[in-house]
């Protein structure tokens, strides 16, 4: 995983990834050509732009039998990246549906 900006990420299989702070984790998308879904970049790894919006589920939303725990990450995260900012559409399941913020400096153990 390398670095391409403070807030964003490349990955071994050639997507980008960048820290979710309503998640408090890391998500990942595929750009290019390729298989499976692909999201379009601007290019710009300060202020990247995905397109279209990026949605990740967990838990109960892949997993009628799944046990929610403590800790776990939100069933639901929906956002726009845009211009190097996330704005967290109200579908999604944690405290910052709705609003709107920085992408934050990565994070997740490898610097």
């Amino acid at each position: 995983m390398g670095a391409l900006s403070p807030i964003l990420r490349g990955a071994e299989d050639g997507g980008l990834l960048f820290f979710c702070p309503g998640c408090r984790a890391v998500h990942g998308i595929k750009v290019g050509a390729g298989a499976g879904p692909r999201w379009g970049y601007n290019g710009n790894p300060d202020a990247p732009t995905f397109t279209p919006s990026v949605l990740v589920t967990t838990g109960r939303t892949v997993d009628p039998n799944f046990k929610e725990e403590p800790g776990d990450p939100p069933a639901i995260c929906h956002s726009f990246v845009t211009d190097g900012k996330i704005q967290f559409l109200p579908d999604s399941t944690h405290a910052l549906a709705g609003q709107t913020v920085d992408l934050p400096l990565f994070s997740w153990g490898d610097d």
